[in-house]
């Protein structure tokens, strides 16, 4: 058929399509953010819990929690296309939509380039193609212009705090440690090896970070970060640089990481501006 569409996903899957999907699933909050940034928002007929941005997408009926999905749920909702979240859903589950006859896209960002790529494959699959090649665009070059500005700035050593029990952070694969970098920060753990490791207390006393950045339990919660100015001998505490920044801002892999970077960039410089002078 002249409107067929074949995309590969995240995890090297060819995904077949005889025509432009109209009934799409979400299984998490980044898939259905993404799928309205690139017109398709009112393609999706279910979603996972906590998909709530933008504020239209409270309405969409819910098919469980992205890390276990009522199966029941999607196939209620009739869908002509799944996209799941490769790393956070869970493989069994996905795999069983598959036998169950349904198409299913793996969406799994790990840099920019890759938010990108996966704002034009979502849009060529709902086929909004002119709508995510424009999204893509805006979000490329936002970040062009961060790192054009802030990359070539002094060095800040920065520890980026995903969770709190356990203590979990990011190595340099991370897309935030890619934001780090393009404010011009060095992550911390940037060499260790897992994803997100989880890491002791001590660790990070032991690295003394210049800056301690972390999103929290929700979008005005700094909790995690206000916590470690008990340490009054760490550098971050002495110099007041402990940052929250909402983590839908960074921890979402969506055009909205720009919105968190350019923050973390300000903060950076900040945490620039209070050392001592030599």
């Amino acid at each position: 058929m002249a409107d067929s569409i074949t995309v590969t996903d995240d995890d090297g899957r060819e995904v077949h399509l005889e025509q432009p999907a109209e009934r799409i699933v979400s299984l998490a909050p980044h898939i259905t953010e993404v799928l309205f940034a690139v017109g398709a928002g009112d393609r999706i007929v279910g979603a996972t819990q906590y998909s709530d941005y933008p504020p239209e997408a409270e309405a969409i009926p819910r098919i469980g929690g992205y890390s276990r999905i009522d199966l029941e749920r999607v196939l209620e909702r009739d869908p002509d296309l799944v996209i799941a979240w490769k790393s956070g859903n869970s493989a069994s589950q996905v795999e069983r939509l598959r036998e169950l006859g349904l198409p299913v896209y793996e969406s799994e960002p790990r840099s920019f380039e890759g938010v990108a790529s996966s704002m034009r494959r979502m849009a060529t699959l709902a086929g909004t193609h002119d709508q995510g090649e424009a999204a893509a665009e805006d979000f490329l070059g936002r970040m062009d212009a961060l790192r054009a500005t802030y990359g070539d700035r002094d060095p800040i050593r920065v520890f980026y705090q995903v969770w709190e029990q356990p203590l979990m952070t990011v190595n340099d694969d991370h897309l935030i440690a890619e934001a780090i970098a393009v404010c011009g920060g060095v992550n911390v753990f940037g060499d260790l090896d897992r994803l997100v490791p989880r890491i002791g207390r001590e660790a990070v006393l032991d690295a003394d970070p210049e800056v301690i950045i972390g999103g929290g339990m929700g979008e005005d919660r700094p909790d995690w970060v206000v916590a470690w100015g008990q340490w009054e001998d760490m550098t971050a505490v002495q110099r007041d640089n402990l940052f929250f920044i909402p983590p839908s801002l960074l921890q979402r892999h969506t055009g909205r990481i720009a919105e968190g970077t350019a923050l973390m960039c300000e903060e950076l410089e900040r945490a620039r501006a209070r050392r001592p002078a030599p």
